[in-house]
C-alpha cells in the first residue's frame, strides 16, 4: 500500500504496520486515521499474513490525536457521524483474520492508547508512557478502550487513568496485564517481530479458533461500549460545559462548570 503517514510491509507471513508520523509523535489526524483503515482492509485480504507487527517510527508509537484537529470539521458532517465513521475503521480490529502485536513505546495517548488496547498482544518498551487525558479536555474516551481497560485491569485502573489523566509507565502498565512484556527501548521492534513470527509458525486453524474463542467472550462489552461513547461524545461535545471550557481557556480565565 502507497502511504505517507502509515506504510504496510509484508514479509513472508508477517505484516509490519507503521505510524509514520515521527516529527509530531506519530499524533493521528483525519488522513493518517484514513490510511490506518485502508491499511487494516487491504491485511483482511491478505491470507499469506499470519500476524501483525503495529509500530511507530521515532521515539513515540503514538501521542493520541492531533490536538489541533479537536473539535475542527473540514466536511459537512455532524459530530455523530463523524464519530460512527471513525467507529467503523475501529471495528476493523475485531475482524481483521491475524493477531496483531502492537510495539509501544515513547508517548501511547488516548485514542491511539484504546486502539491498541484493542490489538491482541501488547508489548512496551521501557520509555513507553500511557495516557487517557480525553476528560482534561472536556470530551470522553470513545474509541472501547476503556472497556478493554476495564476487562484487564478492572474498575479501579479505567477510573484513574480516565478521571485524572496521569501517567501509567511501562512497569506499571505490566503489573496490571495492560502489556504483556517489558523490554528495552533498542530490543522492542525485534521482539515484537519474533513473537509474530512464532504465532505466523503456529498451526493457523488452531490460531484462528483460538482468536475465535476470545473475541466471543471479550468483545461484545468493547463494541457496545463503542456505541454508547458514539451518543456520550456526541452530547458531551454540544454540552454547556464544553463550551465554558473553550472560552475559559481562550479568555485565560478560571472555567464554570454546571454539568450540562
Amino acid at each position: 500500500m502507497a502511504s505517507d503517514l502509515i506504510t504496510l510491509e509484508v514479509d513472508g507471513p508477517v505484516a509490519i504496520l507503521s505510524n509514520n508520523r515521527p516529527e509530531k509523535h506519530n499524533a493521528a489526524n483525519d488522513e493518517m486515521d484514513a490510511q490506518l483503515w485502508e491499511a487494516l482492509g487491504e491485511l483482511h485480504h491478505r491470507p499469506e499474513v499470519r500476524a501483525i507487527v503495529w509500530r511507530g517510527n521515532g521515539r513515540s508509537f503514538s501521542s493520541g490525536r492531533d490536538t489541533t484537529q479537536l473539535g475542527v470539521r473540514t466536511e459537512d458532517i455532524s459530530n455523530l457521524d463523524f464519530i460512527e465513521r471513525g467507529h467503523a475503521g475501529t471495528q476493523q480490529f475485531f475482524t481483521v483474520p491475524a493477531p496483531i502485536v502492537v510495539a509501544l513505546k515513547g508517548w501511547v495517548i488516548g485514542g491511539s492508547f484504546e486502539r491498541a488496547l484493542l490489538c491482541d498482544l501488547r508489548i512496551a518498551s521501557e520509555s513507553a508512557k500511557m495516557m487517557l487525558p480525553e476528560v482534561r479536555h472536556g470530551v470522553v474516551p470513545d474509541s472501547g478502550g476503556t472497556a478493554r481497560l476495564f476487562q484487564i485491569a478492572g474498575h479501579g485502573l479505567a477510573a484513574d487513568l480516565a478521571l485524572t489523566g496521569r501517567v501509567m509507565d511501562a512497569e506499571e502498565a505490566l503489573r496490571h496485564g495492560v502489556v504483556s512484556r517489558v523490554v528495552p527501548d533498542d530490543a522492542l521492534d525485534e521482539t515484537c517481530l519474533d513473537v509474530a513470527r512464532e504465532i505466523a509458525a503456529m498451526p493457523a486453524f488452531a490460531v484462528k479458533m483460538f482468536r475465535r474463542t476470545l473475541a466471543r467472550m471479550a468483545n461484545p462489552l468493547v463494541q457496545a461500549s463503542i456505541q454508547e461513547e458514539a451518543i456520550t461524545q456526541t452530547l458531551t461535545q454540544a454540552s454547556e460545559d464544553y463550551a465554558e471550557m473553550k472560552s475559559a481557556r481562550a479568555e485565560e480565565r478560571d472555567p464554570v462548570y454546571r454539568a450540562r
